[in-house]
Protein backbone atom coordinates (compact mmCIF):
# COMPACT_ATOMS: atom_id res chain seq x y z
CA UNK A 1 0.00 0.00 0.00
CA UNK A 2 1.62 3.22 -1.08
CA UNK A 3 1.02 6.75 0.08
CA UNK A 4 -1.59 7.57 -2.60
CA UNK A 5 -3.75 4.59 -1.59
CA UNK A 6 -3.62 5.66 2.06
CA UNK A 7 -4.45 9.26 1.14
CA UNK A 8 -7.37 8.11 -1.04
CA UNK A 9 -8.75 5.98 1.84
CA UNK A 10 -8.53 8.92 4.29
CA UNK A 11 -10.31 11.26 1.87
CA UNK A 12 -13.01 8.65 1.19
CA UNK A 13 -13.61 8.27 4.93
CA UNK A 14 -13.77 12.05 5.43
CA UNK A 15 -16.16 12.39 2.48
CA UNK A 16 -18.45 9.63 3.82
CA UNK A 17 -18.54 11.10 7.33
CA UNK A 18 -19.23 14.53 5.83
CA UNK A 19 -22.23 13.21 3.89
CA UNK A 20 -23.60 11.54 7.04
CA UNK A 21 -23.14 14.76 9.03
CA UNK A 22 -24.79 16.81 6.28
CA UNK A 23 -27.78 14.46 6.20
CA UNK A 24 -28.16 14.68 10.01
CA UNK A 25 -27.95 18.49 9.89
CA UNK A 26 -30.52 18.65 7.07
CA UNK A 27 -32.90 16.36 8.95
CA UNK A 28 -32.74 18.58 12.03
CA UNK A 29 -33.00 21.80 10.07
CA UNK A 30 -35.64 21.01 7.46
CA UNK A 31 -37.63 18.09 8.87
CA UNK A 32 -38.16 18.61 12.63
CA UNK A 33 -41.73 17.30 12.36
CA UNK A 34 -40.35 13.98 11.13
CA UNK A 35 -38.10 13.65 14.17
CA UNK A 36 -40.93 14.71 16.50
CA UNK A 37 -43.24 12.13 14.96
CA UNK A 38 -40.65 9.39 15.41
CA UNK A 39 -40.18 10.24 19.10
CA UNK A 40 -43.93 10.63 19.74
CA UNK A 41 -44.76 7.11 18.53
CA UNK A 42 -43.48 5.64 21.79
CA UNK A 43 -46.57 6.82 23.64
CA UNK A 44 -46.96 7.69 27.29
CA UNK A 45 -44.29 6.31 29.57
CA UNK A 46 -45.38 4.50 32.72
CA UNK A 47 -42.03 4.50 34.51
CA UNK A 48 -40.02 7.55 35.61
CA UNK A 49 -36.93 7.97 37.74
CA UNK A 50 -37.82 10.31 40.60
CA UNK A 51 -34.43 10.57 42.32
CA UNK A 52 -31.04 8.87 42.57
CA UNK A 53 -28.57 8.87 45.43
CA UNK A 54 -24.99 7.59 45.17
CA UNK A 55 -24.07 5.61 48.28
CA UNK A 56 -20.50 4.73 47.28
CA UNK A 57 -18.65 4.15 43.99
CA UNK A 58 -20.24 0.71 43.60
CA UNK A 59 -23.83 1.25 44.85
CA UNK A 60 -26.66 3.69 44.36
CA UNK A 61 -30.28 4.12 45.44
CA UNK A 62 -32.88 4.83 42.78
CA UNK A 63 -36.43 5.93 43.51
CA UNK A 64 -38.68 4.90 40.60
CA UNK A 65 -42.36 5.75 40.03
CA UNK A 66 -44.33 3.08 38.14
CA UNK A 67 -47.89 4.18 37.41
CA UNK A 68 -48.83 5.76 40.78
CA UNK A 69 -46.54 3.67 43.00
CA UNK A 70 -42.99 4.51 44.05
CA UNK A 71 -40.37 1.78 44.48
CA UNK A 72 -36.87 1.96 45.96
CA UNK A 73 -34.10 0.06 44.12
CA UNK A 74 -30.54 -0.58 45.27
CA UNK A 75 -28.24 -1.01 42.27
CA UNK A 76 -24.63 -2.11 42.24
CA UNK A 77 -22.06 -4.86 42.48
CA UNK A 78 -23.72 -6.89 39.74
CA UNK A 79 -27.08 -7.27 41.49
CA UNK A 80 -30.24 -5.30 42.12
CA UNK A 81 -32.31 -5.31 45.28
CA UNK A 82 -35.92 -4.15 45.22
CA UNK A 83 -37.71 -2.90 48.29
CA UNK A 84 -40.19 -5.62 49.31
CA UNK A 85 -43.84 -4.74 49.01
CA UNK A 86 -45.75 -4.43 52.21
CA UNK A 87 -49.24 -3.42 53.21
CA UNK A 88 -49.94 0.27 52.66
CA UNK A 89 -50.08 2.04 56.01
CA UNK A 90 -51.53 5.21 54.49
CA UNK A 91 -54.66 3.47 53.16
CA UNK A 92 -55.91 2.53 56.65
CA UNK A 93 -55.04 5.90 58.20
CA UNK A 94 -57.00 7.93 55.67
CA UNK A 95 -60.33 6.09 56.15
Amino acid sequence: MNFLDLLRAVFALAFTLGIIGLAAWAARRYAPQLLARLSAERGERRMTVVETLVLDPARRLVLVRIDDEERLLILGEGRELIEPRGPKADAGAES
